[in-house]
C-alpha cells in the first residue's frame, strides 16, 4: 500500500465530507482520520490522499476553495 498524505485538516465534519466527495468524484482515494472527542468537539478531521496523488488533489482543494 502506497503511504498516505495529509492533505487536509478541518474541525468541520460536513466541510470534511463534501471534500471527500469531490476527490472520489474524480477517482482519488480518500481516508478520513477523525481525531475529535467525541463529547467536547476539539480536535480535527484529517484528510489524508495516497502520496502519488498529492499534487492533483491539491489543485482539486485549491480550486474547490475558492469557489
Amino acid at each position: 500500500m502506497a503511504p498516505w498524505y495529509l492533505l487536509f485538516a478541518t474541525k468541520n465534519l460536513t466541510e470534511a465530507s463534501i471534500i471527500k466527495g469531490m476527490l472520489e468524484e474524480n477517482q482519488i482515494r480518500v481516508m478520513l482520520l477523525n481525531k475529535q472527542d467525541s463529547s467536547m468537539l476539539y480536535g480535527d478531521i484529517e484528510i489524508y490522499v495516497p502520496v502519488h496523488f498529492k499534487e492533483i488533489a491539491r489543485g482539486l482543494l485549491d480550486k474547490g476553495l475558492l469557489n
